[in-house]
C-alpha cells in the first residue's frame, strides 16, 4: 500500500483528489493539509511515503517549504500535482531532489502510475515537461489549448497579461481596472509562476505562442 499525504489550500479540490486517489487499488491517503505550515506541522508524525504537494501554497513559497522539509525528513518522496507547467518552474524544484512533477489536467491513472514508480525508486514528470530543455524561448513555452487557458489563469489573469502585452505597465493597468497598483504586482508575480516563465519577455511569448493576443 502506497501511503500519500496530500497538500493543496483549495479544500473542494483536495477532498476530491482524496477520494479519487482512494479508490485506486494500492493507494491509500493517510492525511491532508492546507497550507504549507499545517504540512510543516504535521510532518514529523506522519508516516507516508509520498508527499503530493500543489506548487503553489499562498502562506509559504516553495523553495522554502522544500527546505524545510528536507530539515526534518531528508529522504522524503516529494512529487508536485500543479497546473504550472514551465520547464524553469521544473528545473527550480528538481535542486531540491523532488521524484515528480505531474499536471493537473493528467488522468487519475497516469497519477496513480506516476506514484507507483516513484514509490518503487524511480522518478516521473509530465511528458509535457519538457525537462531536458532550461532554455527559456520558444521551445520551453507549452502550447496549452483553449480550455486549459481558463483552469491555469483566471479571467482577471488573462486579462491582465493581454494588457502587459499591449505594453502597458503596472501603474497604467491599474488605472485601467480601477485597481492598485500592489494588486496588479500581485497577479503580476501570480501569473508568472503559473505559466513557468521568468520575466515579462516570458509572459509574451507565452501569449504569442497560444494566440492570446
Amino acid at each position: 500500500m502506497i501511503k500519500v499525504f496530500v497538500v493543496d489550500d483549495h479544500e473542494m479540490y483536495l477532498e476530491g483528489l482524496t477520494l479519487l486517489l482512494n479508490k485506486q487499488s494500492g493507494i491509500q491517503v493517510v492525511d491532508s493539509a492546507l497550507s504549507g505550515f499545517q504540512l510543516l506541522q504535521k510532518l514529523p508524525n506522519i508516516d507516508a511515503d509520498i508527499l503530493l504537494l500543489d506548487v503553489y501554497l499562498p502562506d509559504i513559497e516553495e523553495e522554502a517549504l522544500l527546505k524545510r522539509i528536507r530539515k526534518i525528513k531528508p529522504d522524503q518522496k516529494i512529487v508536485y500535482l500543479t497546473l504550472m507547467r514551465g520547464t524553469k518552474y521544473a528545473h527550480k524544484l528538481m535542486k531540491h531532489g523532488i521524484q515528480g512533477y505531474i499536471l493537473k489536467n493528467s488522468s487519475i491513472a497516469e497519477l496513480s502510475d506516476a506514484l507507483q514508480k516513484v514509490h518503487n525508486g524511480e522518478e516521473y514528470f509530465s511528458k509535457e515537461i519538457n525537462i531536458g530543455d532550461v532554455e527559456d524561448d520558444f521551445r520551453s513555452t507549452i502550447t496549452i489549448s483553449d480550455r486549459d487557458i481558463d483552469q491555469i489563469l483566471s479571467k482577471r489573469e488573462q486579462e491582465i497579461l493581454k494588457l502587459i502585452c499591449k505594453e502597458f505597465n503596472n501603474t497604467e493597468i491599474a488605472e485601467k481596472l480601477f485597481l492598485s497598483v500592489s494588486t496588479i504586482e500581485t497577479h503580476r508575480k501570480k501569473i508568472i509562476s503559473k505559466l513557468g516563465v521568468n520575466n515579462t519577455v516570458g509572459l509574451v511569448k507565452f501569449a504569442l505562442k497560444n494566440q492570446l493576443v
